[in-house]
């Protein structure tokens, strides 16, 4: 039993070293040049000489898409209620977000760029839409699968509709709600180096289009390693949060 739990424990770090091994014996046992495809050493080399630039634009990047973010979790939980707990609601308002959802949101940048300028307001808002339909959709899912069978149980009790959805449905749906935040975050990091990318003045999606364009593709790569790391840190601390806090969902699992 401690063997298994150790190599699971350490596997995701035996897959890393493997892959950039890989990486780097490829890249150099063939002699690719670096502005074609660079090594993983030659990725490193580009961090420590531009960590300042790399730290100060990932920053901005950071912090932009967590503006975004909060509006997503905002919206998506106040709309997944909505969508959840009303067949009238469902019926007419998902297959709108499902339509709007579909939009490529690299077609809305510039729209963004027209209404709110260069600057902040296209990747918060890029960072907003492309995150929020995952948590709509996790919550009105979790309220909307409420097993008839405990409403009727819980009305005969005396309780309303109201205290069925607050007391048992929102509950219920929390594992279905960090499921979607792990999801959405992701995303909201790709909308807001989207929006970088096509209009912003900073943030790591401007540094790799410049990058790009004085062919300095290590650079751009380690903008791209950036992301997936800030990405990767947030996704593991929904995945604490939800460990402690709906733990009650995942027992099999854990004994597993």
């Amino acid at each position: 039993m401690k063997v298994g739990k150790t190599l699971e424990r350490w596997s995701p770090l035996v897959v890393l070293a493997t892959v950039l091994l890989l990486w780097q014996a490829i890249v150099s046992g063939l002699g690719i040049a670096e502005f074609i495809f660079p090594s993983p050493w030659q990725i490193a080399r580009e961090f420590i000489a531009f960590k300042g630039a790399l730290l100060e634009a990932a920053w901005k990047t950071f912090w932009v898409t967590m503006l975004g973010f909060g509006l997503a979790i905002a919206v998506g939980v106040l709309l997944g209620f909505l969508v959840g707990s009303s067949r009238l609601a469902y019926t007419a308002l998902y297959p709108l977000m499902v339509a709007f959802n579909a939009v490529p949101k690299a077609a809305i940048v510039p729209i963004l760029v027209v209404w709110f300028g260069i600057g902040l307001g296209p990747g918060i808002l890029t960072a907003f839409l492309i995150s929020f339909f995952p948590i709509t959709v996790n919550i009105a899912t979790g309220l909307a699968t409420l097993e008839p069978e405990l409403e009727d149980v819980l009305r005969v009790l005396g309780a309303r509709r109201w205290d069925v959805l607050v007391k048992v449905g929102l509950p219920r749906s929390m594992p279905y709600f960090f499921g979607s935040l792990k999801v959405a975050i992701t995303l909201a990091f790709v909308g807001t180096v989207l929006a970088e990318m096509t209009a912003g003045d900073s943030g790591i999606g401007y540094l790799i289009n410049s990058a790009g364009s004085q062919q300095r593709i290590p650079l751009a790569f380690a903008g791209l390693v950036t992301i997936g790391v800030m990405a990767m840190a947030m996704y593991e601390l929904f995945s604490w949060i939800e460990r402690r806090t709906t733990g009650w969902a995942h027992r099999g699992l854990q004994s597993a």
